[in-house]
């Protein structure tokens, strides 16, 4: 099979049969063998008996039903597992990104041997002031922190070779950073292609503000995670000894002027009066909570488990 159109969706009952026929018209055009899989996020509309209704006409449906909504990250989770065909195009079910950029995005995984390619919607018709502006921040956070040089993370047209999703973890919020994860997988050749945005036709926004307070969370995360997470001892334990030395150090120290002043016959205070002791006590006990972080994230490591990530009620 050629293509995987993995969609995610909540609430988009008026626009799936349109797209569906827009993609099937597409990939009638350019002869592909396809399938596309529908993943409904707990949708509390008629979206699902839509999907039915396609999927009965045949027209390569697939489609997997969550029983409540887990969010954008585990529904691509879900689809990518179900994915057969050799590249998987992941997009937005409301309309806004146009199928007619899938033949050039297949084209240059397949012919120009990419291992992603990411959508960037450069010219846009959302909000200057709520979308545009923050989008643009976000962006440039997530080059910096990360160093993969795309300049719209948030587009959710994408393509991808079969390998790439079968090989990454998408979890939590991190369907914003799937290039990161990627390229951390040690999938490196990244491409960016310029395509279409349009104003959305139905419904409202699924996503409000609180979506770049989120990214930016999610960035400190995997940022985190791409450096320390294979290794979380490196960071908590070293930070954590280094405390510790130091307010031990600090305690020695005081001790020793202690006993220097009671042996020179000096006036002296009491130890516990000293707020010097406070402190170096305090970063002993600091440093070793830090080495402890350390030692239970790498527990966890060893012995975690995706099982009840979500549930699925129902499946085509």
């Amino acid at each position: 099979m050629d293509i995987s159109v993995v969609i995610p969706l909540l609430n988009e009952e008026e626009s799936l049969r349109e797209l569906s026929q827009w993609i099937a018209k597409v990939m009638a055009e350019n002869n592909f063998s396809y399938e596309v899989i529908f993943i409904d996020d707990g949708s509390t509309d008629g979206s699902w008996k839509v999907i039915n209704e396609l999927a009965e006409t045949g027209q390569n449906i697939k489609a997997i039903r969550f029983l409540r909504n887990y969010g954008k990250s585990q529904a691509l989770h879900a689809g990518f597992a179900k994915a057969e065909g050799d590249v998987v195009i992941t997009m937005d079910a409301d309309l806004q990104d146009n199928p007619g950029e899938i033949p050039e995005l297949y084209n240059m995984v397949t012919a120009q041997g990419y291992d992603l390619v990411s959508g960037w919607k450069k010219k846009r018709y959302d909000s200057v002031v709520s979308k545009n502006l923050p989008s643009k921040l976000f962006n440039w956070a997530a080059r910096k922190t990360s160093g993969v040089k795309l300049n719209d993370f948030n587009c959710g047209l994408k393509a991808y070779k079969n390998v790439v999703v079968k090989n990454i973890e998408v979890s939590g919020e991190m369907h914003r950073y799937i290039p990161v994860l990627a390229k951390n997988a040690g999938f490196g050749n990244i491409g960016e292609k310029v395509v279409l945005h349009q104003a959305r036709k139905y419904g409202s926004t699924k996503f409000g503000m609180e979506r770049f307070i989120n990214g930016f969370l999610d960035l400190i995360t995997i940022w985190f995670l791409s450096r320390f997470g294979k290794r979380p001892m490196h960071l908590f334990g070293a930070l954590g000894a280094i405390m510790f030395m130091i307010g031990m150090l600090s305690a020695v120290y005081i001790g020793v002027m202690k006993l220097v002043k009671l042996y020179s016959h000096e006036p002296a205070i009491l130890v516990t009066d000293n707020p010097w002791f406070y402190i170096a006590l305090t970063t002993m006990v600091l440093g070793t909570q830090l080495f402890l972080a350390g030692f239970l994230g790498e527990i966890i490591l060893r012995t975690k488990s995706n099982e009840g990530r979500y549930k699925i009620s129902e499946t085509i």
